[in-house]
């Protein structure tokens, strides 16, 4: 898990750099890919309220496909929580008056699955320790995803959080084996294996998928290595992949505009800082003219998903045809009554079954009014909602 969320629930949020870490929780590496990845969406999803509410929930279906599950398969997604409500988080620290605590709790205090929806909770002292960035720094998903190794993102989870420090300070073999999952592998006793098969495949993926660069150090007592820290800096190539924490976007007439209309503080800069100001601003004269809307900021949000305003130029030439241009109102429809979440689930969803670079670069600039990609988005929403063109004649 990780820094502090910010894109649309999809992405992650870096808060306001502290000057130092005072402490980092350790969490068991013995994750697959997808339950760590699963943590950090529940994590991002129960951010906002994690220590003012004892509960959380999140569609069960949306949350399969923000992981990557088959939406259907929901005893993967059970044995998921269960490994995450089975797995211990530590953490050994000094608290604000400079007293040693040292705190053991699982990931997940429980979880539950009815009628479609996932509810679940943490420990309330967990859930203290994750809301603070001085102690534990939320993971932005834009980067989480690109991971395809388990290994690998458990290790930037790990070093991340020291990023302000430059360093994750020394830690042993045995706490190193841990944090990756191998411990209790007699393989991975031998530091030859682990560095060939853990260390240098992670470090490789983390600096080429990542927002940071880091180079492990080792230290030796005679000839065995019994240490291992990672030095760490930002990746200037990747860090628009990163978010700042939007303190300077708090100040503009934008954000302004955003909260009137009931945007939280986090989704408004989010927005800002994914779109920027200038297409914020537009979109927001765009919704502005559009009558009979029940929801002002669900439009705005479908706006900006959607990128309205550029689609009316890209379906144009569907125009004469009435049966496909009612059908893609449809689409419409249907994306602007999902949640952010599950739109942004929605088009990577989509984009899993488009290869063909040009044809992804139109869905990335016209969204579900993409011309490239009219049959296939027709064809997608006809599978994902059945009967949402019932009563359209015509092809």
């Amino acid at each position: 898990m990780d820094e502090i969320p910010r894109d649309r629930l999809t992405g992650s949020l870096r808060r306001v750099a502290v000057k130092k870490h005072v402490a980092a929780i350790h969490v068991s590496g013995k994750l697959t890919l997808l339950q760590r990845k699963l943590s950090n969406v529940l994590l991002l999803n129960a951010y906002d309220t994690l220590t003012s509410q004892p509960r959380h929930q999140i569609d069960a279906r949306t949350l399969c496909l923000m992981i990557g599950y088959n939406s259907n398969d929901l005893v993967t997604l059970k044995a998921s929580l269960k490994g995450l409500a089975e797995t211990v988080a530590e953490w050994d620290m000094l608290d604000s008056e400079g007293r040693q605590e040292w705190g053991v709790s699982s990931l997940l205090s429980y979880a539950t699955l009815k009628g479609g929806v996932c509810e679940y909770a943490y420990s309330p002292a967990l859930a203290d320790k994750m809301h603070d960035p001085k102690v534990f720094a939320l993971i932005n998903l834009n980067i989480q995803r690109r991971f395809t190794s388990g290994h690998a993102l458990a290790l930037y989870e790990n070093c991340f959080r020291f990023v302000r420090t430059g360093s994750t300070g020394w830690w042993s073999l045995d706490l190193f084996r841990r944090l990756m999952g191998v411990d209790g592998s007699q393989y991975y006793e031998s530091f030859k294996h682990l560095n060939a098969k853990v260390i240098k495949p992670a470090v490789a993926e983390v600096n080429k998928t990542s927002n940071i660069v880091i180079r492990p150090e080792t230290r030796k007592r005679g000839r065995a290595v019994t240490d291992i820290r990672f030095l760490i800096k930002e990746n200037p190539q990747l860090a628009i992949l990163d978010l700042d924490d939007g303190a300077g976007v708090r100040h503009g007439a934008v954000y302004a505009r955003l909260r009137e209309l009931g945007v939280s503080d986090r989704l408004a800069r989010q927005w800002l800082t994914s779109h920027g100001e200038e297409q914020v601003a537009a979109k927001l004269e765009y919704v502005g003219t559009r009558k009979n809307v029940k929801s002002m900021v669900g439009y705005l949000s479908a706006a900006l998903d959607g990128d309205f305003g550029i689609e009316a130029q890209a379906d144009a030439p569907v125009a004469a045809n009435s049966a496909q241009a009612r059908r893609l109102g449809r689409v419409q429809a249907a994306v602007q009554a999902r949640t952010p979440t599950q739109r942004d689930a929605d088009k990577r969803l989509f984009l899993n079954q488009i290869t063909e670079a040009g044809r992804r670069a139109d869905f990335e600039r016209f969204g579900w009014m993409s011309p490239l990609n009219k049959a296939a988005i027709l064809a997608f929403w006809d599978e994902f909602s059945p009967g949402i063109f019932d009563g359209i004649d015509g092809d």
